[in-house]
């Protein structure tokens, strides 16, 4: 159970974030994936002593949201590296920590449980030491809640329209244990990121709202869908103005992209959330798009010429970096936004607002 003590200084940091966030732009850390290869970890490191070969039988390299547990050190390292870089926010290491994720390694529901208490525990422990160290710059933690290997949108038989691999109370529940044990380990926020499917992110936001009518302590939500190609769609189908009329609802704290697009093809994107959405708009893309090996190539200085102009533009409240970014594109991408006044939220309308693969709206 959570201390009377933390949950009144959680509360008082999470009242921060929202005095921060109108005063300056905030920064989001970067890509993990990138940070854990250049480790060079082998299968025992994955391992540790928890995960035997006996009872998981299976390969466990490559499933970093398992450090947290197995080398907790690493994950504490890359917590250090981003805050160092100037980052605000760091997001937990616990992407893929669901129980429908980790089927893919055999993980039980304890063990995945586990993973989101420690990752927010040690993500908390590295940000509360550096805001005691620059009061003047309190750091966050985004609790991370990634996307599922599996959606509700989509068949998964391209002979069978109706087919799925899962149900919506699979995952909402999946989803409903993993936000429980984030908010238990100490996460300031939620961070609902990489959405391919919208109905997906709705099984998330379902699970927080009824965690917070059982007790559970209410947290900020930020929602970061993906826009996957040219199109201007995410996976199951929207645009960026339908994916916000599907989730405002939830009244997030920041609405967003990240993934899939590097900052010049996701710009006309996020463009149209600081148009029309009446709360914070982040944007972490990658650092381009990958070349034929899978490899980004874009360079710190090219990433930071691209989003720094949304700062001076005035389209974003939050920046980041996603695939490929570095603590060096962090750096200097801090660099440029400092002292850039944040981007002020579109004022609420009196409207009605659907959406299926388009938007729909009634004025009053």
């Amino acid at each position: 159970m959570t201390s009377i003590s933390e949950i009144s200084s959680r509360r008082n940091r999470i009242a921060q974030l929202h005095e921060v966030a109108q005063q300056r732009i905030l920064l989001l850390d970067g890509s993990w994936g990138v940070m854990f290869q250049r480790m060079d970890l082998n299968e025992d490191d994955f391992r540790g002593t928890r995960f035997t070969t006996n009872q998981y039988p299976g390969q466990m390299k490559g499933n970093h949201d398992i450090l947290c547990l197995t080398r907790p050190d690493c994950v504490e390292q890359l917590h250090e590296i981003y805050f160092s870089a100037g980052a605000d926010i760091t997001e937990t290491n616990t992407f893929s920590a669901t129980t429908i994720a980790q089927r893919d390694y055999g993980l039980d529901s304890q063990s995945v449980i586990d993973i989101n208490v420690e990752g927010a525990r040690l993500a908390r422990q590295v940000a509360d030491l550096w805001t005691e160290k620059e009061p003047h710059k309190p750091r966050f933690v985004a609790g991370s809640i990634g996307p599922l290997n599996k959606m509700l949108s989509m068949s998964s038989d391209v002979n069978d329209p109706g087919a799925r691999e899962v149900i919506f109370d699979e995952v909402y529940h999946a989803y409903k244990d993993q936000i429980q044990a984030l908010n238990h380990g100490g996460v300031h926020l939620y961070l609902i990121e990489t959405i391919t499917d919208t109905l997906n992110c709705k099984a998330a936001i379902k699970a927080i709202k009824d965690l917070e009518e059982e007790g559970l302590e209410p947290l900020p939500i930020w929602i970061s869908g993906t826009i996957t190609d040219r199109s201007g769609r995410t996976l199951s189908g929207q645009t960026a103005e339908a994916f916000w009329h599907s989730v405002r609802h939830a009244k997030p704290f920041c609405i967003g992209f990240n993934c899939a697009l590097g900052a010049d093809l996701m710009r006309p994107y996020i463009s149209t959330l600081s148009r029309i959405a009446d709360t914070l708009v982040a944007a972490y893309p990658n650092a381009g798009l990958p070349n034929e090996m899978g490899q980004y190539d874009e360079k710190p200085e090219e990433t930071s010429c691209k989003v720094i102009p949304w700062a001076e533009e005035g389209i974003v409240n939050i920046l980041g970096g996603c695939c490929g970014t570095t603590p060096d594109h962090i750096k200097i991408i801090a660099q440029g936004i400092e002292g850039v006044a944040p981007r002020v939220p579109a004022p609420s309308t009196n409207s009605l607002r659907l959406a299926g693969l388009e938007p729909f709206e009634i004025s009053a």
